[in-house]
């Protein structure tokens, strides 16, 4: 079977493996097992976006879960931050996500999540890797009135939504904003245009309409000129763009501008450091986010601190040393005073919240960041072996470095959760830098592709 955890849960094509009922019932199992550490009745809450093999996922955890003895609380399509306030909310044991976020529909995956609402450390994810491949409760099995139930939790959405709209400051309505939100069919569908339009503004939704296979096709996060040509032909303020599981939201401003993760990084710990509510003076990004970002945030006083990709790792940084703020270029931010995992739609309502209060438009705003020339290339590999073991890709690598000489950087990784090999550099010459990204994907694409 291989590893099944990636840097985000479980991934896979539908109804493939690991992505199969029998092996999704073996998970539920292991989670069940994991998770009943103390006497009494256990729940796990299960929520999906709105891919149409979700339900599929969903039955065969359920019964795993229930066949171990612990109920599960079912919320239905709701975004990932959702599911992580609902598991906190109902005081469940733990939280199950099924979606593979931005990636195509045929695609599909689980994540957890504690009862604090946190992601799982490696040595858990290891720990139910291990109970799944082997026989250790095999043998398990409660009988009669000590199976689990399964319950269907009908006012999740309404306890997001409410929890969502408390992050907005008091006093602050979004009154005479005029809001494009795409939503990419996926789990914010319904409860982000209703947030936006219960907060006062006047909300123009796009993408709302799943239909089981549409999620994130050809709109979405990975797609703002989607949200780009709305915005112009409404001629609103702010456009908001989702990704199918709603954890990660990407902007654009009133000229058309994207407005991507390291600036509204920029744009709220600016913010929070005028409050004096930066934590530390520090904000946790990953090694993708962009040059200019941290030229703009040592001129304002505050540390930067990079992390490997992965909310996950951001997370980790934040808890470990009591930090706030940080995450990733994509779009995904994580507000620890707010909840426990990158949430697009507080993430929106934050950058939204500001415009208010400053009496600015986005387009002021994102001025406090200067963009650096940077390049991701994304190139398809049929195996993932160690990049420094092959001399052809690593010489044309040190080659890049030689020639920025300094006045830049170079990044090669694998996808955690594709078959793809990114390629980023940075430098302070456009050409420069497209020529060199270019050089570095054709010799792994000889070698791997």
């Amino acid at each position: 079977m291989g590893k099944l955890f990636g840097t985000d849960g479980i991934r896979g094509v539908a109804n493939e493996e690991p992505m199969t009922p029998e092996t999704v019932v073996k998970l539920g199992r292991a989670a069940a097992y994991l998770f009943k550490t103390k006497a009494g009745r256990h729940s796990i809450v299960i929520g999906k976006d709105t891919r149409l093999h979700g339900y599929m996922l969903e039955c065969a955890l359920t019964s795993g879960i229930c066949s171990m003895g612990v109920d599960v609380l079912l919320v239905g399509p709701l975004p990932t931050p959702g599911i992580a306030f609902i598991t906190r909310s109902l005081r469940a044991d733990a939280g199950i996500v099924i979606s593979a976020s931005h990636n195509p529909f045929k695609d599909n995956g689980i994540k957890f999540f504690s009862g604090e609402g946190f992601k799982l450390p490696d040595e858990m994810e290891e720990r139910m890797e291990a109970l799944i491949t082997g026989r250790e409760i095999e043998r398990l099995r409660p009988l009669a009135a000590e199976i689990g139930k399964a319950y269907r939790i009908n006012d999740a959405a309404g306890r997001y939504i409410e929890f969502a709209k408390g992050t907005v400051p008091k006093g602050v309505s979004f009154q005479g904003v005029k809001v494009v939100v795409d939503c990419a069919h996926g789990a914010t569908y319904k409860v982000a245009p209703t947030i936006l339009n219960e907060l006062g503004a006047m909300v123009i939704p796009v993408n709302i309409q799943p239909n089981g296979i549409n999620i994130n096709d050809r709109c979405g996060s990975l797609y703002p000129d989607v949200v780009k040509k709305a915005v112009l032909e409404h001629r609103a303020d702010i456009g908001i763009s989702y990704d199918g599981d709603g954890d990660r939201a990407i902007l654009v401003d009133e000229t058309g501008a994207v407005v991507d993760g390291d600036h509204i990084l920029a744009i709220c710990a600016l913010d929070l450091k005028r409050s004096g509510l930066l934590r530390s003076d520090t904000l946790v990004a990953t090694v993708m986010s962009n040059i200019g970002l941290e030229l703009c945030l040592r001129e304002a006083g505050i540390r930067m601190v990079r992390v490997p990709v992965g909310d996950r790792y951001v997370l980790e940084e934040m808890l470990r040393h009591g930090y706030n703020l940080g995450g990733e270029q994509s779009g995904h931010i994580v507000f620890l005073d707010h909840n426990t995992t990158g949430d697009g739609v507080v993430t929106a309502l934050q950058v939204l919240s500001l415009m208010v209060k400053r009496q600015e438009r986005l387009s002021q705003l994102r001025q406090c960041m200067t963009v650096c020339p940077q390049l991701l290339v994304n190139v398809r590999v049929t195996e993932k072996p160690d990049l420094g073991s092959i001399p052809a890709i690593q010489a044309v690598i040190s080659d890049a470095e030689a020639q920025l000489n300094g006045s830049g950087r170079v990044l090669v990784r694998y996808s955690g959760t594709e078959s793809v090999a990114r390629v980023m550099v940075e430098g302070t010459d456009t050409e420069q830098v497209k020529f060199l990204a270019r050089s570095i994907a054709e010799a792994i694409e000889k070698e791997l592709g």
